[in-house]
């Protein structure tokens, strides 16, 4: 089955390059939509449904721990498994997500293998 993902990060190229780090991991991606903040992610998902949220932290108008505490806050959305795609790896931010409700965490700069392990792991995948 092909993951349908979404894509949150206010940086083009970042988007960009996650889109193209998630073709290379060889699991089966269907669509990737594309968001530049959580506002944008929110109107995004009213439009179609997503398997699997790839979300940055530090973005303008709602970033991604607000994103993350919109979707737990909603009965349908919280069902969306979110990875956090981040440059920020203190240990302190990465509990303080997962315990708000992300799934995982990769930390940017990541080469394709670990995005994929991450999204394996989270979605219960096994490697082919």
């Amino acid at each position: 089955m092909a993951l349908n993902i979404l894509i949150v990060d206010d940086s083009p190229v970042m988007r960009s390059f996650i889109r193209k780090a998630i073709t290379l991991t060889g699991l089966d991606v269907g669509d990737c939509y594309e968001a530049g903040n959580g506002e944008d992610a929110l109107r995004s998902l009213a439009g179609q449904w997503v398997d699997l949220i790839l979300t940055d932290i530090n973005m303008p108008e709602m970033n991604g721990e607000e994103l993350i505490a919109r979707l737990e806050a909603d009965d349908l959305l919280r069902s969306i498994p979110v990875i956090v795609v981040s440059t920020d790896a203190t240990q302190g931010r990465v509990e303080r997500l997962m315990t708000m409700g992300a799934r995982g965490y990769v930390t940017k700069p990541f080469l394709p293998e670990t995005l994929r392990d991450e999204v394996e792991k989270v979605l219960g995948i096994a490697h082919a």
